[in-house]
């Protein structure tokens, strides 16, 4: 399968180049990624990184031209697509709301436009490639207490600029947190880190997506046969933590395993001095 990523932040918190190493981990050449750059040629910071190839989309930032832009990275045999970012396809000039205001903005003015935004969602879902897309968030401000113990001004990331739900059709989608560049999972199909702690993203990050992207599909009878096979109650710790998948609908089997390896350990089920303990 190919994989659908998002990286989400506020502005200067890193998602251009969290998206460049996320893709070099998963392609491990740098001329098999392409960015498609509506960010004032931003990705062209980062060309101390490698030499990946930059398409830079200027206005007006319709679906339609972002649809093509992805045409010519798919004809170049471009393995992961980075569009950084999504944010003007919906709210730049000549994007979404931009259209939708010169229909009209009435309600039914909507009838025209989403069914184009529709077609920039199906083209990012339906690419031969993978795909790395970054959004913006709106920005927020509070004011904290340092560990030295003097106030700073803190910036926040909020809601995302796009159309409300594309989250929902991504494989695993990233918020950046701070500018830090720390990072977490607000959505993961692949369960590789709906469990972890804020973390910074890097090229390890995109083999560890990848390598879950060409696993093997594992059958229940495939876990059922580890289960029943686990010799200790660590064994059975390490199948539930590899199969999360499954921790759900073979919960009752997990939990008989349990049961009987702890039998096993218990020393009232054996023998002392020759003579079986019957209590």
């Amino acid at each position: 399968m190919k994989l659908r990523l998002g990286i989400s932040g506020a502005s200067g918190f890193g998602k251009t180049h969290s998206a460049l190493l996320l893709a070099f981990g998963m392609t491990g050449d740098w001329s098999k990624i392409a960015v498609i750059d509506s960010e004032n040629s931003s990705a062209s910071l980062y060309s101390n990184l490698g030499t990946f190839n930059v398409l830079d989309l200027s206005a007006p930032y319709s679906p339609e031209r972002y649809n093509e832009a992805i045409d010519v990275c798919e004809k170049s045999n471009i393995e992961v697509i980075i569009i950084d970012s999504i944010t003007h396809e919906w709210n730049g000039k000549g994007g979404c709301l931009d259209i939708h205001a010169k229909l009209g903005g009435r309600w039914q003015d909507w009838s025209l436009v989403t069914p184009r935004h529709q077609a920039f969602i199906d083209k990012i879902l339906q690419s031969s490639c993978h795909v790395i897309t970054t959004a913006r968030r709106k920005m927020d401000y509070s004011l904290d207490v340092a560990s030295n113990g003097k106030s700073k001004v803190v910036k926040h990331g909020t809601k995302e600029v796009t159309r409300e739900g594309f989250e929902y059709e991504l494989t695993v989608n990233f918020e950046l947190l701070n500018d830090q560049h720390l990072a977490k999972a607000s959505k993961d199909r692949t369960n590789l880190f709906s469990s972890s702690h804020e973390f910074v993203i890097t090229s390890k990050t995109g083999e560890r997506l990848l390598k879950w992207c060409n696993a093997k599909p594992v059958t229940t009878q495939e876990v059922l046969d580890k289960i029943n096979g686990a010799l200790s109650v660590s064994d059975l710790s390490e199948i539930y933590r590899e199969f999360p998948s499954y921790q759900q609908s073979l919960q009752s089997q997990f939990i008989k395993k349990k049961v009987q390896l702890e039998e096993l350990i218990n020393p009232k089920n054996f023998s002392q001095n020759g003579h079986a303990n019957h209590s």
